[in-house]
């Protein structure tokens, strides 16, 4: 029952997901082993075998979760802060980053939100958890829906010109909303989620804590 339940939420995903697609655009930079970027000099064939352990806990409510099959570094892909600064993911990636691509009007993403709230209570330092939000302009609309949720510890991040969605679309690693990678320390992709998933699950905290080396 559990897999048929994460078929249809697949299903209705596709169809977000192509709506999803007019926003996105063209225009991201492919460089073949990195996504926006230009010879950082992160090695990310181990991140590929790291990625193959975490086969086997893509079941249940993460059972869509795709590991990386090719060395993919993701070091470069830049996102802004509270202040409007940009920050590189190799500037956050001292431990396995949880990224998270969502925006108000994507009804699967708000309705994820919260799970995504408790999983980083629960992975606590072990992990860093980044919710980029995709809405144009400023932050106020992202901040006003999180308030509204009772959601303070996912940062501020966001990309209003929505670059790193279509840095990754150009490598095949986002289609629509929501998108979420694991990222291990240093940058280096570990895999990839299309669409949305209870986040607080047993599963999903599982396959986090395999990611972060814990158990």
């Amino acid at each position: 029952m559990a897999d048929k339940a994460v078929r249809r939420r697949v299903i209705a995903w596709v169809g977000l997901a192509a709506v999803a697609g007019l926003f996105a655009g063209i225009g991201a930079v492919y460089v073949s082993g990195e996504v926006a970027g230009n010879g950082d000099g992160v090695d990310c064939a181990p991140a590929v075998a790291a990625a193959e352990a975490l086969r086997p806990l893509a079941r249940g409510e993460v059972a869509a979760f795709l590991p990386a099959e090719r060395p993919m570094s993701l070091a470069a892909l830049t996102v802004m802060g509270a202040d409007g600064v940009p920050v590189s993911l190799a500037a956050l990636a001292d431990k396995p980053l949880f990224v998270n691509l969502w925006a108000t009007w994507c009804a699967p993403c708000r309705a994820e939100m919260p799970a995504i709230s408790r999983m980083a209570d629960a992975l606590g330092d072990k992990a860093g958890v980044v919710a980029i939000n995709l809405d144009t302009g400023d932050y106020a609309k992202a901040q006003a829906f999180l308030d509204e949720i009772g959601v303070d510890n996912l940062g501020a991040w966001r990309d209003p010109r929505m670059k790193i969605f279509n840095d990754l679309k150009a490598e095949g690693l986002a289609f629509g909303l929501p998108t979420t990678l694991v990222v291990a320390p240093g940058g280096c992709q570990l895999g990839v989620m299309h669409g949305p998933a209870e986040w607080d699950s047993p599963e999903a905290i599982a396959l986090m804590e395999a990611a972060t080396g814990g158990s």
